[in-house]
C-alpha cells in the first residue's frame, strides 16, 4: 500500500483551472520536490493535500484512505503535516507554546477535565509539554522556548515552524518553500536540517522550493508543473537537462 497517491487531482477557481490531472505516489520515506514558475498551482496541490480546499475532481488516498472532504486537522490527525510559504506562527504566543498548541487536534480530554483540572487533563498537558520540548531541543531550539516568535530571526522562525510541523509526529511531512527569505547560510543550515529530519525521523518529505541549489541538494525525484500542467518528472539530472523545464523557466528563445 502506498503512502499517499493523488489520483488525476483537477482543481478550478471559477473560469481558471489552477490544477488538471494531477497524479503522483509516494511509496514512502522519499524526498521529492514539486517545483514550476510562480502561479503554477504547486501550492494549489498542497492545500488540497492539506484538507485546505477541497478538489473539483480527483482523489486523494493516504494510508489506504480517501482524505478529500477531510478538514485540515483531520488530515494532520492521519499523519500529513504541512509548513507555509509565508510563515504561520502565532506571534503573541511562546514558542514552546506554538508547539505545545499545535496537539491539540488530539486531546486526550474532554472540556470537562480541562475546567476541573483532572488527572487525566494534567496527564495530557505533561505529555503535550514532553513532546514539545523533546522537538524543540531535537531542533537546538530550547535557548528560544520563551521568546515570541516576532522577536526572532527569521531563520529562527523558519526551524520553529518545522518543529511545530514534526510535533504532531506525521509520516508525511509538506514543506512550502522553507529556504524563502533565508540567507545563504540559513540555506545551507536548512539543507542539513532537512537531511537529518528525514534520517532522524524516518518520514517522506515533499517539499515545494524555488532555490534549485536546495532542490539538487536534498531531493532524488522532482515532479514539475507549470500553469497547472505536469510537464516533467525525473531525477535531478533529467529535470536540469529537460527542454519543457528550460522553456517553462527561462521562454522559447533560450531553448
Amino acid at each position: 500500500m502506498s503512502l499517499l497517491e493523488i489520483k488525476a487531482l483537477t482543481q478550478n477557481f471559477g473560469g481558471l483551472c489552477a490544477v488538471s490531472e494531477f497524479f503522483v505516489k509516494f511509496e514512502g520515506r522519499e524526498l521529492m520536490a514539486l517545483i514550476g514558475p510562480n502561479g503554477a498551482g504547486k501550492t494549489t496541490v498542497f492545500n488540497i493535500t492539506s484538507g485546505f480546499y477541497k478538489p473539483s475532481q480527483g482523489d486523494i488516498v493516504f494510508k489506504g484512505k480517501s482524505t478529500v472532504g477531510m478538514k485540515p486537522h483531520q488530515v494532520t490527525a492521519m499523519g500529513i503535516a504541512r509548513t507555509f510559504q509565508n510563515i504561520r506562527l502565532w506571534n503573541d504566543m511562546t514558542v514552546l507554546d506554538n508547539i505545545r498548541i499545535s496537539q491539540h487536534y488530539n486531546l486526550g480530554y474532554s472540556i470537562w477535565d480541562s475546567l476541573f483540572r483532572t488527572k487525566k487533563y494534567v496527564k495530557g498537558e505533561e505529555q503535550i509539554k514532553t513532546t514539545a520540548l523533546t522537538i524543540l531541543e531535537a531542533l537546538e531550539l530550547m535557548p528560544y522556548i520563551n521568546e515570541l516568535p516576532k522577536n526572532l530571526p527569521y531563520g529562527i522562525q523558519r526551524k520553529v515552524e518545522i518543529a511545530r510541523a514534526l510535533s504532531v509526529k506525521p509520516d508525511l511531512l509538506l514543506l512550502d518553500e522553507p529556504a524563502a527569505g533565508l540567507n545563504s547560510a540559513d540555506v545551507h543550515e536548512l539543507i542539513e536540517l532537512i537531511k537529518w529530519i528525514h534520517k532522524e525521523f524516518d518520514i517522506t518529505i515533499w517539499m515545494i522550493e524555488h532555490q534549485m541549489s536546495v532542490v539538487m541538494s536534498l531531493c532524488t525525484k522532482i515532479k514539475v508543473i507549470d500553469f497547472g500542467v505536469t510537464i516533467a518528472e525525473g531525477t535531478p539530472e533529467e529535470i536540469q537537462n529537460n527542454p519543457d523545464v528550460i522553456k517553462a523557466y527561462l521562454g522559447d528563445e533560450n531553448i
